[in-house]
């Protein structure tokens, strides 16, 4: 029995040992054979993302048009079409994310693992919240928000117009309140019936814990060189002939609905100080800080977001929005190969 129990006791022993090694072993490992490849490119390239096909059919129009600008390979992985090429001599990937957050979160998220992506240009369409746009002109927002992510409350039987709020929603509120006050580009939180705006927290590596972001900047050197791209181009004009108006600046709002209601679009407006609406930009944002990629949005207006009288008209417009951004994307391109020559 003794010699038994020796036994056992010098078996606990080498086990405990081994998991020591073991665990040391995991401590000191990168990691990088769980994890996507590690690009050691050293000329990295530029993405050009749109959402869906009106849009991708305009770039894809344009590169057709260039001498200097070539598609040499298509993959279609995961289902998504990925075209790999060069526009003067820089290497790109041009490819759709498909409608709506989660398509483009996990569209963008895969490019990223997938190919050597160092900064990211999305062209497409978008609904106007600022009045002073007409469908043709393009924003390009420096701040992109999610506008749906929100707290569905039941109201307060005995005090009309009130609502019976979560004690973590109530916090939240107070915190937002004492932010706004640091940073004016802090929604103007306020409620839209029972429907409560809130923020999703983030995590990124390095950080202790997620943190709420109530918005995503876009890199401002690509803010910069887009604004020398609007210098450098001839102006861009409507079939007609119309020229179109181009701001850049400003807030863009991002969520998972078609919006088509002027006083949802009011209250955009007042809460977000928003320039425009649509389905996808925020998620590129998102991941492109996650993973500390350059990234800029270019949004051309198809239509009115509800603010129009009788029907939306985006069908109209989605593809003549999509041209008059396209060449927007184009001056921008040019301005990126001069600012970011290649390393080949």
């Amino acid at each position: 029995m003794n010699k038994l129990k020796s036994m056992n006791k010098t078996i606990i022993k080498i086990l405990l040992v081994l998991m020591t090694v073991t665990s040391l072993q995991l401590k000191a490992e990168n990691y990088s054979q769980y994890g996507p490849k590690e690009f050691t490119t050293a000329n990295k390239w530029t993405a050009i993302v749109a959402a869906y096909e009106p849009e991708i059919n305009a770039i894809d129009h344009a590169f057709s048009q260039l001498s200097d600008a070539k598609i040499e390979k298509t993959l279609t992985i995961k289902g998504v079409k990925y075209q790999v090429g060069h526009y003067k001599g820089e290497p790109v990937v041009i490819f759709t994310t498909g409608i709506s957050v989660p398509n483009a979160a996990m569209t963008m998220q895969m490019a990223l693992d997938y190919f050597p992506i160092e900064r990211v240009v999305m062209m497409g369409i978008a609904g106007a919240i600022n009045p002073e746009f007409n469908p043709g002109d393009i924003a390009v927002p420096e701040r992109w928000y999610f506008h749906d992510e929100s707290v569905y409350v039941n109201p307060e039987p005995k005090r009309t117009g009130e609502f019976i709020l979560p004690d973590y929603y109530e916090n939240a509120l107070a915190d937002y309140q004492t932010r706004r006050k640091q940073d004016p580009h802090s929604p103007a939180y306020e409620n839209y019936g029972f429907i409560h705006p809130e923020e999703m927290a983030v995590i990124k590596q390095g950080w202790d814990s997620p943190r709420q972001m109530p918005y995503f900047t876009a890199t401002p050197k690509l803010v910069e060189l887009t604004k020398q791209a609007i210098k450098n181009i001839k102006p861009i004009k409507m079939p007609s002939g119309h020229p179109i108006n181009i701001k850049v600046g400003g807030n863009g709002v991002t969520g998972s609905v078609f919006l088509d209601n002027a006083q949802y679009r009011q209250w955009l407006q007042r809460v977000f100080d928003a320039q425009v609406a649509e389905m996808e930009s925020a998620a590129v944002g998102q991941v492109c800080f996650v993973n500390d990629v350059d990234w800029i949005i270019i949004r051309s207006v198809s239509d009115l977001a509800g603010g129009q009288e009788g029907k939306n008209v985006e069908n109209v417009f989605d593809g003549i929005a999509s041209g008059t951004g396209t060449k927007l994307l184009l001056g921008l391109l040019d301005e990126i190969v001069l600012a970011y020559p290649s390393k080949i």
